[in-house]
């Protein structure tokens, strides 16, 4: 991906010359990453409005950086962000742009006395570019969907009466790394019967039991990117209450999915699904936004809220996972990882959403 990062860089530099600014202070790691190739624990990029960008990074990534990124001067230095600042300085920057959301105060204090030059908070202009991905990365994301729905049909065997949470959760994670995946892209969570009201519930000790409705919500890491699904089955014939917040969610959902065009704002997208649910009397128990961007991060822009901002956009991957939280009783949530497309949502995530009952 060496001319994509190439490519990514000079948009940035744009960005960065718009906004007035000689140079931005790249110092989120998962941004470095985005714009070189470089996945580490310390480093930190300078990415002037006009020239070569340079990175920073300690010896212990030196090699990597000459592998992964061969085109960009690589200084080593362990105090990454402050070598470069001081560098900044010397080839002449007079304003140099840094992340605000990255940095902490003290952090910031601290570059601040190591030359004379103006430090300015430029926005998030990385995630800005983020926020529509390439052919790429939605490649990368494809996979590592395919990579989740292989492995939920591969454990839905094991999903059954008088196993744990927690050993269904274990299941789910070995086999999507067995599949080939890096890891897991966040915790597993795994809740049955009266757990399933708890939206990011913990997997335990229980064990799963006849009558219970069981969600699971995981997703695999492929080069990085991020997959997230959430099914909710049922352990042996469920109860016509049930049924009914199953199908309830799973109308709000298809609604959802079909409202995610470019040009959508973000919460009328979430509307499309939460209308649905307060009609039929369980919008308070519909309890967080409908989803979230997807990419490097599992949590990414845009968020998708009745109180969020924003339209969507071409090339966007999102999440859409409407639920229904019964307390004392158990919950439903689907979600899948879609793109949104000119030409319709591609749904990337392809289990089906048949309720199950195992």
């Amino acid at each position: 991906m060496g001319q994509t990062h190439i490519e990514r860089r000079g948009r940035l530099a744009a960005l960065v010359a718009e906004r007035d600014a000689d140079a931005l202070l790249v110092t989120r790691l998962v941004n470095v990453r985005y714009l070189t190739g470089l996945d580490s624990s310390n480093a930190a990029l300078l990415v002037p409005a006009e020239g070569p960008a340079v990175l920073a990074t300690d010896g212990r990534y030196a090699g990597m950086a000459a592998e992964v990124c061969p085109e960009l001067r690589v200084v080593v230095d362990r105090q990454a962000a402050a070598a470069l600042t001081v560098l900044a300085a010397r080839e002449g920057a007079a304003r140099l742009g840094f992340e605000a959301h990255a940095l902490t105060v003290e952090r910031h204090g601290e570059l601040a006395e190591l030359a004379d030059l103006r430090l300015t908070a430029l926005g998030q202009p990385v995630e800005e570019l983020r926020r529509v991905k390439d052919e790429e990365e939605i490649a990368l994301l494809r996979e590592a969907c395919a990579i989740t729905d292989r492995a939920f049909a591969d454990v839905l065997p094991e999903v059954r009466a008088g196993v744990t949470e927690r050993a269904v959760a274990i299941a789910l994670e070995r086999r999507m790394v067995d599949l080939g995946a890096d890891g897991p892209a966040f915790d597993s969570i795994v809740a049955s019967g009266p757990n399933g009201a708890v939206p990011h519930h913990h997997p335990g000790g229980r064990e799963l039991d006849r009558g219970d409705l069981v969600t699971m919500d995981f997703g695999a890491r492929c080069g990085g990117y991020h997959a997230d699904m959430t099914r909710t089955v049922a352990i042996g014939e469920p109860a016509a209450w049930q049924r009914e917040i199953y199908d309830l969610v799973r109308r709000a959902q298809r609604a959802a999915v079909q409202a995610a065009v470019p040009g959508a704002e973000t919460k009328a997208v979430d509307a499309a699904a939460r209308e649905i649910i307060t009609a039929a009397g369980h919008g308070a128990a519909f309890t967080h936004g409908l989803g979230h961007g997807v990419g490097l991060e599992i949590h990414e822009a845009p968020l998708l809220g009745y109180d969020r901002t924003g339209k969507l956009r071409d090339r966007v991957p999102i999440t859409a996972e409407p639920g229904v939280y019964l307390a004392g009783r158990g919950g439903v949530r689907i979600e899948d990882t879609l793109v949104v497309r000119a030409d319709g949502p591609e749904l990337l995530t392809t289990t089906t959403k048949d309720l199950l009952v195992l």
